[in-house]
């Protein structure tokens, strides 16, 4: 499971979960990069456009958060072609909608705090594992934009 080249970008305003997920993470290997809001996020991928070595190779990201959202930081990545995988956390009351607004928007997938971690580095995987195979196809048989 351990990647030491694979870069995950991690965005959550509570500290806690930000903490646990980065931690869990980084022992498996990842290169965790953290951000405290969506604010935060948006600069982080603002400096990874421009250096492409920068650029995550999955998203993870609470749905809700201060400054900016994560669906919204979704909705950006998308309206800007980026195919970056994007796997959204929430702990709101509105979990259905959340989760439905952000498959809409393509998230891999979509997580209601607590959860189980397994799940998420399974998540993880396979979003990575999707992404290196789309990567690997031609233009036109990947689709718009690889």
């Amino acid at each position: 499971m351990s990647n030491p080249f694979a870069t995950v970008f991690l965005a959550d305003d509570d500290d806690a979960t930000r903490k646990s997920v980065s931690e869990t993470l980084r022992g498996d290997g990842y290169d965790v990069i953290e951000a405290r809001d969506g604010a935060e996020l948006l600069e982080l991928l603002a400096d990874a456009a421009g250096a492409p070595w920068r650029k995550p190779d999955v998203i993870i990201a609470n749905a809700l958060m201060p400054c900016y959202s994560g669906i919204g930081v979704l909705g950006a990545l998308r309206h800007s072609r980026w195919d970056i995988p994007v796997i959204m956390m929430t702990s709101q009351r509105h979990a259905r909608a959340v989760t439905q607004n952000a498959l809409r928007l393509g998230a891999t997938a979509v997580f209601r705090k607590p959860f189980d971690i397994t799940d998420l580095r399974t998540a993880i995987l396979a979003a990575r594992c999707s992404r290196r195979n789309l990567m690997n196809l031609p233009a036109a048989a990947a689709g718009a934009h690889v």
